[in-house]
């Protein structure tokens, strides 16, 4: 995701896209063929070999070896959940849509958005994540014209990691960036370019993500400026299916229109789940609010409700 805020300001004409997060996938697990009865028919033997036969065949087909792509990649690194705005520091392999609802900094109005840039990840290596997050939908309250965003994307590389009992850690680079498809100020108007640095510590129960990156748009770079994002998140786990987490959400421009300014945000919020579905589907939901501490802010109280798939 390209970033980790989303902010509206009618009078710069600058939106930024919140960056992401979601419920750690539960490990996937295989399912054996029932053992055959020796006492039963021939016919029934006969079948039930038909059948172990069809399974083979299954289990060597290319969604069976993506399976077990990321199965391995899971079963390389900690089992930490999505945080509600911090970039998930894991490879994850999930459907994600989340909805915000923002108070705007002037007139009491709310704006709200749908798809809040996330999306699709999937893990096609050990030790690659591949996001693909369509335009979410920008309403607006006050008079600004609703409409789509911008498309993003994201590749994450795992560089280090330790399950638990091992180190419970992870090391890694992404890189993301969104294509202008959605017009100002839903969309910046300019592609912009992400690369960001995370790590991630387990403590017991205590689990800390940390995020640190870049916006660099690739040309507008006095409408939209180049921004530093750094968040932090710290949740502790209850039974596996209860986080309550905490973050801080930061971003500090060094140039364009908002040069030199900085905001920062206080984040309580819950998740839980994954709670299994069908076959290797599960769900997973999480809320949260962002919570202006800085004096300068773009918009405050921002309310995020997030759903979650991991497959």
């Amino acid at each position: 995701m390209l970033v980790e805020e989303c902010s509206f300001k009618k009078q710069h004409r600058v939106q930024y896209a919140a960056v992401l997060l979601l419920v750690s996938s539960a490990p996937l697990c295989a399912q054996d063929p029932a053992p055959v009865d020796p006492h039963a028919s021939a016919a029934t033997a006969d079948k039930s070999s038909n059948q172990d036969s069809t399974s083979a065949t299954d289990d060597s087909g290319w969604v069976a070896a993506w399976t077990r792509i990321a199965e391995k990649a899971r079963a390389s690194q900690p089992h930490f959940v999505a945080p509600i705005v911090t970039t998930h520091v894991m490879l994850v392999q999930q459907f994600r849509y989340d909805m915000s609802w923002q108070r705007d900094p002037t007139g009491g109005t709310i704006t709200a958005n749908y798809g809040d840039s996330r999306g699709i990840e999937i893990i096609p290596s050990t030790r690659l994540e591949v996001g693909i997050f369509p335009p979410s939908y920008i309403v607006h309250q006050s008079g600004v014209r609703d409409g789509f965003s911008d498309f993003s994307y994201q590749v994450k590389f795992r560089a280090f990691s330790g399950t638990e009992g091992k180190g419970d850690y992870f090391v890694g680079f992404f890189f993301g960036g969104s294509i202008p498809t959605g017009n100002v100020p839903n969309g910046l108007g300019h592609a912009v370019l992400a690369p960001t640095f995370a790590a991630a510590k387990g403590l017991g129960p205590w689990d800390i993500q940390s995020t640190i990156g870049a916006t660099l748009p690739t040309s507008g770079t006095n409408v939209v400026g180049r921004a530093l994002v750094f968040n932090t998140e710290v949740d502790y786990r209850i039974k596996g299916k209860i986080w309550p987490m905490f973050e801080q959400n930061s971003i500090f421009w060094v140039d364009g229109p908002l040069s030199g300014k900085r905001e920062v945000f206080l984040t309580p919020g819950l998740v839980v789940g994954a709670f299994p579905l069908t076959g290797r589907l599960n769900v997973g939901f999480g809320i949260g609010i962002q919570i202006a501490v800085s004096s300068f802010h773009q918009y405050d109280h921002r309310w995020i409700f997030s759903i979650r798939f991991p497959f």
